[in-house]
């Protein structure tokens, strides 16, 4: 084991903890108080300096050594999803209905051990800019980082972070050169019908019947309009209609994602627009 290995590891025990505790505390986007204030607290007792309230409840810890000029920054996020936890471990959630269970309360806690041992061990002459971003799920915290001036205040001539990913044997990292992850969009499609009993549906018209082939035909954007060299793909992931099976709703709604490198997310909106213009109107 290599000499920086076998510090990490003396330190192991102390950030496992960390991330027990910050997974028994999880909070939604934008409501990582708790997790802020804790980094916040870290890093102050390792000597950087702390700014908080970027983007809300994000935060930057800043480490400067020697007259360097070069500038790098280091993210995590740290917000959790709206999932119930069924684990029944120690450190499980106390929250009910909200649960780490994307990993950001690992992501926190490995940049947390980055920053001691930066801090404690680090030879380096210039700027060192920890960045530890609320709502990464979905709630667009990085921008509501950079309106508030992250890069302004805290100029990066790069910047890296990493995710954790199932099926990757412990220990070992995976790099690529361009985008490394798929851009994520959503959409919300409400369809609006004519309720009516479901003993006479000719009198309705069934948003439920039309919510299903919009499901099935939103493959087809995929399968029929994208390379199938490059990488897209639609879920619809809440189909919410009705509360009982003899009434025919007035309306349904879909939830949907949206995933695409970049050639598919070009492809993909050209045939959206292709789709509208024939149509005479927006999705």
């Amino acid at each position: 084991m290599s000499a920086l290995l076998e510090e990490l590891h003396a330190q192991a025990d102390e950030f496992i903890g960390l991330r027990r505790d910050i997974h028994r505390h999880p909070e939604l986007a934008f409501d990582e108080h708790r997790t802020s204030a804790l980094v916040a607290e870290k890093l102050q007792g390792w000597g950087y300096a702390v700014e908080r309230g970027l983007g809300g409840t994000g935060l930057v810890g800043r480490l400067v050594r020697g007259d360097g000029q070069r500038r790098l920054g280091l993210r995590a996020d740290m917000d959790a999803l709206p999932i119930h936890e069924a684990t029944g471990l120690p450190h499980a959630s106390c929250h009910a209905g909200v649960m780490h269970a994307c990993g950001h309360d690992g992501h926190t806690a490995m940049l947390l051990a980055a920053a001691r041992h930066l801090a404690e061990h680090g030879r380096f002459s210039g700027t060192l800019n920890l960045i530890f971003q609320p709502a990464e799920e979905g709630g667009g915290g990085a921008l509501r980082m950079m309106d508030d001036g992250l890069f302004e205040k805290y100029p990066c001539d790069a910047v890296f972070a990493m995710h954790n990913m199932p099926g990757i044997p412990q220990g070992r990292l995976v790099l690529r050169e361009g985008p490394a992850m798929a851009s994520s969009d959503y959409a919300t499609v409400t369809l609006t019908g004519v309720g009516g009993h479901g003993a006479m549906p000719h009198r309705a018209a069934d948003p439920v019947v039309a919510a299903a082939s919009i499901v099935m035909a939103l493959q087809t954007v995929v399968s029929r309009n994208i390379d199938p060299l490059q990488m897209a793909v639609v879920t619809v992931g809440a189909l919410h209609a009705g509360k009982a099976n003899n009434v025919i709703p007035q309306s349904a709604t879909l939830e949907l994602s949206v995933r695409a490198g970049p050639r598919g997310a070009q492809q993909a909106g050209a045939a959206h627009q292709g789709v509208d213009r024939r149509a005479g109107r927006k999705l």
